[in-house]
């Protein structure tokens, strides 16, 4: 991937990919650690996608500051 193309997509994306290429190469090798471990991370990766698109919509707002109160 260039860099100019890594710049313009979200990390929702670069992650979605990430997880896409991964069950790709997964599919490809035979049963064992080194295709759990491909299948491992992109479970990891579509969470992180989901959260970080989560975390970025616009029905996620801050916390509202609470009054400070004197103490008396």
């Amino acid at each position: 991937m260039s860099f100019e193309k890594f710049q313009k997509l979200t990390l929702t994306d670069r992650l979605s990919e990430f997880a896409r290429n991964a069950r790709d190469e997964a599919k490809t090798l035979e049963p064992g650690p080194e295709r759990q471990a491909l299948l491992e991370k992109a479970r990891k990766a579509e969470a992180a996608s989901e959260i970080e698109a989560w975390a970025n919509s616009s029905g996620v707002q801050k916390p509202k500051p609470r009054p400070v109160f004197p103490r008396a």
